[in-house]
């Protein structure tokens, strides 16, 4: 199901990069979650790629439905605590409620690179610091970006992905 969008948006100038963006969600209709959270980022720049969807097992948590994730890049000239702003506004306008910390949700959606940076304020870290260890991030975030490299690390995410020890079930949906 790998979406792939080359046009650019005439509303975003030369200024604009790309970020990669996780996505998830275990409540509800899953695929119309993130179907919809897709469609509404949007309105924060231009969609340039989405993975396939992936059920995944949720992890920490464990006692929840199972999620769907995909990986989205995202291009934007929003900084990072202005995209973080709108991420968490999105998710707040499509009904999300933190009612429990890694619980239940109908979307979530994370920050896990943006571009080559490092950021590391009180309320954001980017790369996002559980990244390396989420097959559930990886294995979407290969699909549209295998050869991406980890700005601390120094690794791709497909060394980062095949690094991964077995565990945790990722599989993908079928278009």
């Amino acid at each position: 199901m790998l979406w792939l969008f080359l046009c650019r948006s005439p509303k975003l100038e030369k200024d604009a990069q790309t970020r990669h963006l996780s996505l998830g969600s275990n409540v509800g209709d899953r695929q119309a979650n993130l179907r919809e959270a897709i469609a509404r980022l949007e309105e924060i720049g231009h969609v340039v790629a989405v993975s396939s969807f992936y059920e995944t097992e949720p992890v920490e948590f464990t006692a929840q439905d199972w999620f769907l994730n995909c990986a989205v890049l995202l291009e934007t000239e929003k900084m990072p605590a202005q995209l973080l702003k709108s991420l968490i506004s999105l998710e707040q306008a499509m009904g999300r409620r933190c009612l429990q910390p890694k619980g239940p949700r109908n979307i979530d959606i994370d920050i896990l690179l943006y571009g080559d940076s490092v950021v590391r304020t009180k309320g954001l870290t980017i790369p996002h610091p559980g990244m390396p260890e989420r097959r559930f991030v990886l294995q979407p975030l290969a699909e549209i970006g295998p050869d991406v490299r980890h700005p601390v690390l120094k690794k791709t995410v497909r060394e980062l992905l095949e690094a991964l020890p077995p565990g945790q079930v990722v599989r993908k949906l079928g278009t």
